[in-house]
Parts: structure tokens; sequence; C-alpha cells
């Protein structure tokens, strides 16, 4: 696979007759692709947590103004007690940074959320616990298998869209109605 093959910066959709409950209905942001597998966060399946009760655990003091009621996301099904957040990139420094596209970054340092509670972090953020991974290959095969469809990133469907709609919103950048897709796979 050459690299303009790879899918970051990418929505992986899953298929209707996704058989894994983790990701059944799921829209997954791919963060990093190579050939040593890929790693993403979910994006629409909130958990029932507040940025409030994530600022609260860990002890920081939330400034006038913040928007803490925004819900965390399960981001995926390894490393749950860890934390991630997508960002627009130019939103602050922080110690564990990923530049993923000329616009976004996944920051994995706490020093992100500090700055959020304070209120000088990113204005707009995706935070989620857990995240998503695939061994070298793997994610291939899963494609071929019809498991996922694939999309560009759109940051409405990331950032703002409700989390019930993202599934059926990321299918229609490729012009399909997800709800109307047979759940079985054919091959030519």
């Amino acid at each position: 696979m050459s690299s303009r093959d790879f899918l970051t910066n990418q929505f992986l959709i899953a298929m209707p007759a996704m058989g894994d409950a983790n990701f059944a209905q799921t829209v997954t942001y791919i963060w990093e692709h190579n050939e040593e597998g890929a790693l993403g966060i979910v994006i629409n399946r909130p958990l029932e947590m507040t940025l409030s009760e994530v600022f609260d655990q860990l002890k920081l003091p939330i400034a006038a103004g913040v928007n803490a009621s925004q819900s965390v996301v399960h981001g995926g099904p390894v490393q749950v007690d860890r934390g991630f957040v997508v960002h627009h990139v130019g939103e602050g420094a922080f110690q564990h940074s990923l530049q993923v596209s000329p616009r976004l970054q996944v920051t994995t340092s706490p020093d992100v959320l500090d700055a959020m509670a304070r209120g000088v972090g990113p204005k707009t953020a995706l935070v989620a616990l857990g995240y998503a991974g695939w061994g070298a290959g793997q994610l291939e095969t899963e494609i071929v298998q019809n498991a996922w469809l694939t999309a560009p990133c759109d940051e409405r469907i990331l950032f703002e869209l409700p989390y019930e709609q993202r599934w059926r919103a990321a299918g229609r950048i490729l012009g399909i109605d997800l709800a109307t897709i047979s759940p079985h796979a054919g091959h030519a």
C-alpha cells in the first residue's frame, strides 16, 4: 500500500452488517494509518459523562463561560481509561499532539484538558476515552470484506452534528443512505 492510499484524516463508516458490537453503526475518525496499522476514535458513541465530570475527576477548576456540559465519547475499546482530544491546529501548544491534517490534530496529554477547563484551550473539540486500533493490514482486510466504507473527514460531522445523526450523515458524504443498504455483501 502506498502512502497515498492510507486513510489518515478519513472517516471509517461501519457497514450495516457490522457484527462487532463495538463498531455497529459507528463513524471512526482515523487519525493515524500507515504500514504498521491504524488508530482511530469513534465519534458517535457518547458516554454518560460530561467534560464537567472529567474536570472534577482531574480536580481542575472550571472557568466561567466554559461549556463543560459537552459529552465525552467512547472512542473505542482500547485503553478506555486514556483520553484523546481532537481539535483544530493552532488552538494551543500541548505536550503530546499529532497533527493529522493542516486543520486537525489529536492531543493525548492532560494539559489540553487543563487549558480547556481554564477557558484557554481548544474552542471546538471532541473528547474521547479510549481508541480503536488495527494491526498491520487488518483494516485493509476488513475493508475488502465489506465491513467498512471510507469517506473524507467532514468537520461539521466531527464536531457539530448530534451524535445519533453522524453515522447516516457520514454515509451521505458518499451519496449513500446507510439505512437502505443491504446487510449482505457481494463481490464481483
